[in-house]
């Protein structure tokens, strides 16, 4: 397997007024183009940290990431973000949010009838063809989503870098964006890092599971290997014997290896997303309001 995007050794401090706070202890992650891989953990384990190192807005203190052999040192159009909230602006119609994308990362090298097909064709990706013209406010939650998901898309990013874009979603709009998700990938063949706190949202998602230690100084616990055969059902997956394993494998590590002492350990519903989201970088939050 070749390695199209290499998350090197990365280790990263901030100051503080007690000293240097060490949030990452050399993460190593090599990844194939094309390939889904989620990040999971316990709030606090730097997952989101992770993210913002390969999107480029923070630089590692030591390590480094490298994308097609080329270092990453700050943010740019070969690594387009889907956050959380949707980012929307809310002056701008759904076609407009997508088109100002657009005319800005390819700007002289399309024209504006191939821009406006362009744009066409990532809405149509993500089932928003018909709300061409409406604002955000017009739109529902699922909806930003699946516009912001068609913003990022709309650049031909590299690498796809998702920071739980289905956390605040009911859960069958959740359900219904990760098939798209799924469609648009099979497609596309798109490489795609997913931060995540549902366990079955992972195992149906990834190829790989990369799961993350508690912090200070996270880093890399295990990877699981997910080989199920695509397109994926989760209907089908639910009486499968090797998705209830993996997903069995993935509770194990948080629920009992990475437990904190102080939680008490509930299995019960691995598909809430819990409401600490301490983890949520403030840069990103900077990014999102620019």
């Amino acid at each position: 397997m070749s390695h199209y995007l290499d998350i090197s050794h990365i280790s990263i401090e901030f100051p503080t007024k007690n000293g240097p706070f060490k949030a990452l202890d050399k993460v190593d992650l090599k990844i194939a183009r094309g390939e889904f891989i989620s990040l999971i953990g316990h709030s606090g384990c730097g997952k989101s940290t992770v993210l913002n190192i390969v999107a480029g807005l923070y630089q590692a203190t030591e390590g480094a990431v490298v994308l097609e052999s080329k270092e990453v040192n700050e943010p740019g159009p070969d690594r387009a973000v889907v956050f959380q909230n949707h980012s929307l602006f809310p002056w701008l119609t759904v076609y407009e949010n997508v088109e100002l994308a657009v005319k800005q990362v390819f700007k002289g090298k399309k024209n504006k009838a191939e821009i406006r097909d362009w744009v066409a064709h990532n809405l149509e990706l993500v089932h928003m063809s018909h709300a061409l013209h409406k604002y955000p406010a017009e739109i529902s939650g699922g909806m930003k989503q699946r516009v912001g998901i068609a913003r990022a898309l709309a650049m031909e990013p590299k690498v796809l870098l998702m920071d739980e874009p289905f956390g605040a979603l009911d859960a069958l709009t959740r359900a219904h964006l990760q098939d798209a998700l799924m469609e648009i990938q099979a497609e596309l063949n798109n490489t795609v890092i997913l931060i995540t706190h549902d366990v079955d949202e992972a195992v149906l998602l990834s190829d790989r599971i990369v799961m993350m230690t508690n912090g200070p100084a996270a880093s890399v616990g295990d990877i699981l290997s997910i080989d199920l055969p695509r397109p994926r059902d989760r209907l089908a997956l639910a009486d499968s014997p090797d998705y209830n394993h993996y997903r069995a494998e993935v509770l194990t590590f948080l629920h009992q290896k990475q437990a904190k002492p102080d939680v008490p350990i509930v299995a019960k519903s691995a598909t809430a997303t819990p409401a600490d989201a301490a983890d949520t970088d403030q840069k990103l939050d900077k990014v999102v309001g620019a």
